[in-house]
C-alpha cells in the first residue's frame, strides 16, 4: 500500500514539475532573493489601481477617473486609444476590489520577473486593447451576426486590468509550457461566458485569442532563431565553409 501511495506521489511530482517546474525555477530565486524589489511594476500596478478605485468610488473623483480611464464602444476611437492605457487599472466597481488587487500583484509580478517589465506591460496592454477594438467591432456588426454585440454594450465600460490578467496568465503559461494552466484559464473563460454571458466575458475571449496568436508568433520566431543559428555553424561548433 505504501509503495503503490509513494507511487503516485512520485508521479504527482513529476506531474507538477513538468507544468510549473520551469516558471517556477525563474521567479521563485528571484522573489527569495530580491523580495518585493523584484516587483516594482506589479507593486505600482495595484498602488495605482487601489488609488483609482478610491477617487472612482468617490463622488468628487467618479467623473474624473471616467474621463481618463473609463473605455466605451461608443467612444470615438481617438479617445478611447487615449484611455486605453491607464483603463488597465481602474478596476470595476462590482467586484471585490482586493480580489482584484490580489490578481494583479500575482499575474503582473510572476509576468514582470518571467518575461520582464517591457513585454508584461506590452502583452497587458494588448490584450486590453483587443477587448476594447473586438467590443467597437461586435457592436457595429450588431447582434444579428456571429460574435456581434447589441448596442447597449457600447455604453458599458471596458473590463479594466481583468483582461491584461487574463492575456498574461496565457502568454505565461505559453512561454514556460505549463500548457494544462493554460488550458484551465481558457476553459474557465469559456465556461465563464457561458453561465453570464456578458461584455467582460466576451472581452477576455478576445484578448484570449490574440493573445495565442501573439504566443504562435513568438514561437515561429524561436524556431526560426534556432534554425538559422544551427545553420551558421559547421560541424563541431565550426563555422560553414565558404565557397
Amino acid at each position: 500500500m505504501s509503495t503503490r501511495s509513494s507511487d503516485r506521489d512520485s508521479a504527482l511530482v513529476r506531474l507538477v514539475r513538468a507544468e510549473w517546474g520551469r516558471l517556477y525555477d525563474t521567479v521563485c530565486p528571484v522573489v527569495a532573493r530580491e523580495r518585493f524589489r523584484a516587483v516594482p511594476l506589479a507593486l505600482a500596478s495595484v498602488g495605482l489601481s487601489a488609488l483609482l478605485h478610491f477617487v472612482h468610488g468617490r463622488s468628487w473623483g467618479y467623473g474624473f477617473v471616467q474621463d481618463v480611464g473609463a473605455v466605451r464602444a461608443d467612444d470615438p476611437l481617438w479617445l478611447a486609444l487615449l484611455r486605453t492605457p491607464l483603463s488597465l487599472f481602474v478596476p470595476a466597481l462590482d467586484l471585490p476590489v482586493w480580489g482584484g488587487l490580489l490578481q494583479i500583484l500575482v499575474v503582473f509580478g510572476i509576468a514582470e520577473i518571467a518575461l520582464g517589465r517591457r513585454r508584461t506591460l506590452a502583452v497587458a496592454y494588448v490584450a486590453t486593447l483587443a477587448g476594447t477594438l473586438y467590443a467597437r467591432v461586435g457592436v457595429a456588426l450588431g447582434p444579428d451576426v456571429l460574435f456581434g454585440l447589441p448596442a447597449s454594450d457600447g455604453r458599458i465600460v471596458d473590463t479594466g486590468p481583468s483582461a491584461a490578467a487574463v492575456g498574461l496568465a496565457v502568454f505565461v503559461g505559453c512561454r514556460y509550457r505549463a500548457y494544462v494552466t493554460t488550458a484551465a484559464v481558457v476553459v474557465a473563460m469559456v465556461v465563464e461566458l457561458l453561465l453570464k454571458d456578458n461584455l467582460a466575458g466576451r472581452e477576455h475571449l478576445a484578448a484570449i485569442a490574440v493573445v495565442l496568436v501573439l504566443c504562435a508568433v513568438s514561437k515561429w520566431r524561436q524556431r526560426r532563431s534556432a534554425v538559422c543559428t544551427d545553420a551558421s555553424v559547421g560541424p563541431l561548433g565550426a563555422p560553414p565553409i565558404q565557397s
